[in-house]
């Protein structure tokens, strides 16, 4: 199964709902984190690319610099999910087959899902987790502390709101309560799983 949405839509709850029924999850947000850790390859490539000033004074990447200048043009965010993507890709599938030997259910969480992840990583459901852009703001600039600028730069990188609905096999509308967001994936995982 793979859960999709955009930045501020609710993924990781759902994904932790899921978790928390016995799903093994992998997450292409971790790995990104993983695969940028001082030393790395993909670090490297990145401040070759951007500049020492996405750095941090400790020498591990400043995901805030490295967001200002890889989300300021289109042209910056091809040329850092150029080196960021090949990389998570393979992290991403490795895990993805490790969780198969795992459990009966595993659960790949993939912001930017195209249609031949299905095959790749071998995906029979994409869930969507949806809500209204001005919800999600919302909780990017209130949850997450994220400047109005920073959070409509981010989500103005992602796929459109229509495409990654249309991607998915079930929409999960996460506008309301956590509680009805919950009641959402109960019933996802009884149609599904059980």
């Amino acid at each position: 199964m793979a859960v999709i949405g955009g930045i501020g839509c609710g993924k990781s709850t759902v994904t932790q709902l899921l978790a928390d029924k016995g799903a093994v999850v992998v997450d292409a947000d971790v790995i990104a984190r993983e695969v940028v850790e001082p030393g790395s390859p993909v670090l490297e490539h990145l401040v070759r690319e951007f500049g020492a000033e996405i750095l941090d004074e400790d020498g591990a990447l400043d995901r805030a610099a490295l967001a200002k200048v890889g989300f300021a043009e289109p042209s910056a965010t091809a040329a850092m999910n150029a080196i960021l993507h090949p990389a998570i890709g393979v992290r991403l599938l490795e895990q993805a087959r490790e969780g198969q030997d795992r459990a009966n259910v595993v659960v790949v969480a993939i912001p930017l899902f195209r249609p031949e992840h299905r095959d790749l990583l071998g995906i029979d459901v994409v869930v969507c987790v949806d809500c209204d852009p001005d919800v999600a703001m919302e909780r990017l600039v209130a949850g997450r502390g994220l400047t109005v600028e920073d959070a409509a730069a981010r989500m103005a990188a992602q796929s459109p709101r229509a495409e990654r609905c249309a991607l998915a096999d079930e929409v999960l509308d996460n506008a309301k309560d956590p509680e009805a967001l919950a009641g959402l994936v109960d019933a996802l995982w009884d149609r599904l799983v059980t």
